[in-house]
C-alpha cells in the first residue's frame, strides 16, 4: 500500500509540523527539508513572518508524496 496524500502518515506529519515548523518533513525522513524548514521559520519569526513558513511546512507535510 502506498502512502500518498492524505495518508495517516502525513496527517501525523502535519500534526508535527503544526507545533514544530520542519519536524514533520523530519518525521517523513527528509532532514534536509526539515533544516530548511526550521531555520527560515527561524529567521522569519524575528520579522513575524515566520507564520508563512510554519504553514509552508504543514501543507508541505499533508500533501508529500514518496517517490
Amino acid at each position: 500500500m502506498s502512502e500518498g496524500q492524505g495518508s495517516t502518515g502525513n496527517v501525523l506529519a502535519a500534526i508535527c509540523s503544526f507545533f514544530i515548523p520542519g519536524l514533520g518533513q523530519l518525521v517523513q525522513g527528509r532532514p534536509l527539508k526539515a533544516l530548511v524548514m526550521v531555520v527560515l521559520a527561524a529567521l522569519l519569526w524575528l520579522i513575524w513572518m515566520g507564520w508563512i513558513i510554519h504553514l509552508w511546512s504543514i501543507i508541505d507535510a499533508a500533501l508529500y508524496k514518496r517517490r
